[in-house]
């Protein structure tokens, strides 16, 4: 499917030293232009941070200091990246909390003017999050597959929050979850102590 464009839209994501937008800096920032006739061109930098990259941050992306230490830091690339955006619409993942701001301050210490009012911002996770709804109606659905009868009546909330329970448990008991160090565990098990620690 082609969409539907009357600029070009910019997916971008970014590997950082850490989680704060307002300290933490771009180690790696790439980006996928879809044009208006929907043709693709993407780049990728991946730059000196001039900051400490946190153990968490390392442990997810993997950049250390000796991968980075040789290479521009963002200052140096930021009129690029500037020139590589112009005229886009941005979308990403997550990108509303986390990487337009830190694109943002990355940018407002360059000295580039870099300005989002007039462009459209897509969040994918956005989308998911409402379309695909956590309400305890939509657990049962997809979790037991059928409809919650009397949703909001306390009894029939109960005995469906135990049988998604139930139903997550077995869906997830060997299912490996990677955390945000990087760390992997199977924590959903029949197990009321390691549920809880979850």
């Amino acid at each position: 499917m082609d969409l539907n464009l009357k600029k070009p839209l910019a997916f971008f994501d970014i590997e950082s030293t850490g989680l704060n937008v307002a300290k933490d800096r771009i180690i790696e920032l790439s980006i996928l232009k879809i044009e208006t006739n929907n043709n693709r061109v993407s780049k990728t930098w991946v730059v000196n941070p001039a900051y400490p990259i946190s153990e968490e941050a390392s442990a997810i992306h993997g950049f250390t200091y000796e991968d980075v230490k040789d290479k521009p830091q963002f200052k140096q690339v930021a009129k690029e990246v500037d020139d590589f955006l112009a005229n886009c619409d941005l979308a990403g993942y997550n990108s509303l909390k986390f990487d337009i701001p830190m694109l943002v301050e990355e940018f407002l210490r360059a000295d580039v003017d870099f300005d989002v009012s007039n462009r459209k911002l897509i969040d994918v996770q956005n989308i998911f999050m409402k379309m695909e709804q956590r309400t305890l109606s939509a657990a049962v659905k997809f979790f037991l597959g059928k409809t919650l009868e009397d949703a909001h009546s306390a009894e029939a909330d109960v005995m469906a929050t135990y049988e998604v329970l139930k139903a997550q448990i077995e869906k997830y008991e060997d299912v490996v979850y990677t955390d945000k160090k990087g760390e992997t565990t199977k924590p959903v098990k029949n197990d009321i102590k390691a549920l809880a620690d979850f």
